[in-house]
């Protein structure tokens, strides 16, 4: 089946086109001449239909180039959508009535609709369907508003017997439905009209964002930080290490066993970050380290969903996300995995496909790191501006070349998100408690038995002999082409568990300005933690982990070999 959008020019007919096919398009000539247009698919009765943007035309009676291809390409159409200016109704039914006298099944988008409304004019869209006989949809191609009613109309386009009528008689008939649909009145923006009007243009909506997401880290980092140090340390310490220690004892305070449960004792004690055994690494990241984090961010989370600020931002960096086969919606996996991975992994499942997942996690995983790291890094190069520039830098510039490879090598759709735009309102605490309560404990069903298994992993290695193998293996790598002293490969193993640490292993290697930035890029991208890597492995399945894994590795070690012939 063939849909094709037609409308006047400048009425939002390609921001249209966009909602409805998403990110797969292709862009043409017409054959013999310059005119453009732009062909995608999109889902229609659970099948996939091809959808076409024809020109931009005022009329099926062609004046310009541009008009005779419209119409010539209306003639292949089995549905056709008429997205029309809601601000300019009388000038926009001359098509309308024009494309209703063909007989082709017709939908009509009444686009423009928050602009409308804002200039005091009043469209009565049931009447209007009524007296046309076609489905009227209002809708906001900017925000998204309507575009879900629009896909659901189009089972109603139903066929007509085609009829002529003369231009005159035409512009009479326009002039009767004008007036009994219509009306206009003076009226001023609300104020929340006018907070949400700044909040998704992007002169405005983006300065408003970065603040936004200053404060949103600001607020998340003093959550899980007083969380940890009032609440998770003072139980870890003070209750869970006696137990442990008389259990330790019990062991007699190595073997196999005892490594596996404890883990190693540092300097006779038990290091919660760097023992490596199930009930105390094991326990203490997920629960102490990742869940503080998690809580402040799923709470933050659920305000901003009620009060409506999501869909906002995610339309500001929709265009952005486009260029790496993403929508504007993944961008929360990557704002939450700025403060923890973990959960900005469980947040890729607000996307549609495998192939959007996929892409987000891997590009999150890659070059997104937590906020625990970012502070090592600025710890450890603060007084360096210019190595902390080519950190980040670095990254920012892996996740769009990499996002944009992904998108052109990876087979599949990455189809429009619908969003709903709904007006800024105060949250309903209860829902955003209840909301809070199920993430959370759906994060601690899945994070703490997928840690406490790659830690048993690990620590089974670790007792065996292997990681010590590895690291002897992996010297001549990390030396060779990353320019690194075989020291730094204890700090890379270590980076499994845990970044911020790994960075901080760094310190004491008395490495120069370029191989600091080398290894914490390298840090970055080689491989997540084991928290967010028993996540995504529940997220993406082992066949698609093992891929994002390979991505990861080579990624990174091609990076960092280039970071080591600049420097």
């Amino acid at each position: 089946m063939k849909i094709v959008l037609m409308g006047n020019p400048n009425v939002g007919k390609s921001v249209i086109f966009t909602r409805l096919t998403g990110v797969n398009v292709i862009v043409s000539n017409y054959p013999g001449t310059t005119v453009e247009f732009t062909r995608g698919t999109m889902r229609f009765k659970g099948q996939k239909t091809e959808l076409t943007d024809l020109p931009g035309t005022y009329t099926l009676e062609p004046t310009s180039r541009a008009e005779k291809v419209a119409t010539k390409m209306l003639q292949e159409a089995d549905l056709v959508i008429n997205v029309a200016d809601a601000t300019n109704l009388e000038r926009n039914l001359n098509l309308t009535l024009q494309l209703i006298e063909r007989g082709k099944p017709l939908v009509v988008a009444l686009n423009m609709w928050d602009d409308a409304k804002h200039r005091g004019i009043k469209i009565d869209p049931q009447k209007l369907q009524k007296l046309l006989g076609v489905p009227i949809i209002p809708t906001v191609g900017l925000t998204g508003e309507g575009i879900k009613e629009l896909v659901s109309s189009l089972e109603k386009g139903s066929s007509r017997k085609p009829t002529s009528r003369a231009r005159e008689e035409r512009w009479v008939r326009i002039g009767e439905i004008v007036r009994q649909c219509q009306s206009l009145t003076h009226r001023h923006h609300t104020f929340l009209e006018t907070v949400g009007d700044l909040t998704v243009k992007p002169l405005t909506g983006l300065p408003i964002a970065l603040v936004t997401i200053y404060l949103i880290f600001k607020a998340i980092r003093f959550m899980g930080e007083n969380l940890i140090e009032r609440l998770f340390d003072p139980l870890f310490e003070g209750l869970w290490i006696p137990l442990i220690m008389n259990l330790s004892s019990l062991l007699g305070s190595s073997g196999f066993f005892h490594d596996v449960l404890i883990g190693k004792l540092i300097s006779g004690e038990i290091d919660f970050v760097q023992s490596f055994g199930l009930l105390t690494t094991g326990l203490y990241v997920p629960i102490a380290m990742v869940l503080p984090y998690a809580f402040s961010f799923y709470l933050v989370l659920g305000i901003l969903e009620d009060l409506g600020y999501l869909p906002r931002l995610a339309i500001l960096i929709d265009s952005l996300m486009h260029k790496v086969g993403l929508h504007g919606f993944a961008s929360i996996p990557m704002i939450l995995g700025i403060g923890c991975n973990v959960p900005g992994a469980l947040a890729t499942r607000v996307l549609d496909t495998e192939r959007e997942r996929f892409i987000a996690a891997t590009l999150m995983a890659i070059a997104v790191p937590c906020t625990a790291q970012i502070a090592m890094i600025i710890g450890l190069l603060g007084k360096q501006p210019l190595q902390l520039t080519a950190v980040f830098g670095s990254l920012s510039l892996v996740w769009i070349g990499l996002g944009m490879l992904l998108n052109r090598v990876l087979k599949g759709e990455s189809p429009e998100i619908f969003v709903e735009i709904s007006p800024y309102r105060v949250p309903y605490w209860n829902a955003v408690a209840k909301k809070l309560w199920m993430r959370v404990r759906e994060f601690l069903g899945t994070a703490i038995p997928m840690v406490l298994l790659g830690v048993l992993f690990m620590s089974i290695l670790y007792s065996l002999g292997i990681i010590d193998w590895v690291a002897a293996v992996t010297a001549p790598v990390v030396t060779g082409l990353l320019g690194l002293p075989k020291e730094a490969v204890s700090a890379l193993i270590i980076g499994f568990l845990r970044k911020d640490v790994a960075v901080g292993m760094l310190a004491p290697l008395n490495l120069s300005a370029g191989q600091l930035v080398i290894a914490c890029v390298v840090l970055a991208m080689y491989f997540p933690c084991v928290a967010t890597f028993a996540v995504l492995i529940k997220e993406l399945g082992i066949k698609d982990m093992f891929k994002s894994t390979l991505i990861m590795l080579i990624s990174a070690l091609m990076v960092g070999t280039i970071l080591n012939f600049i420097f």
